[in-house]
């Protein structure tokens, strides 16, 4: 997976930030349910590049595996 689409010293982004253009609650849900995985730093949850690509990889199989 490539992290070419990651802003330039940005590694790590919190659910809140609008990254995959849905809503901060579904963020949550995907990630209670594994299908989105994070690191913990504390209390905080983070998703780097590489597990956002993968989230998205999924959906796409998932969408074509439907169609």
């Amino acid at each position: 997976m490539s992290t070419a689409t990651a802003p330039a010293g940005q590694l790590l982004y919190r659910p809140e930030e609008p990254r995959l253009s849905i809503g901060r609650s579904m963020v949550y849900e995907e990630i209670r349910l594994g299908r989105l995985q994070t690191v913990r730093i504390g209390r905080r949850r983070l998703a780097p590049p590489e597990y956002i690509a993968k989230y998205v990889e999924l959906l796409r199989r998932e969408a074509e595996a439907t169609a």
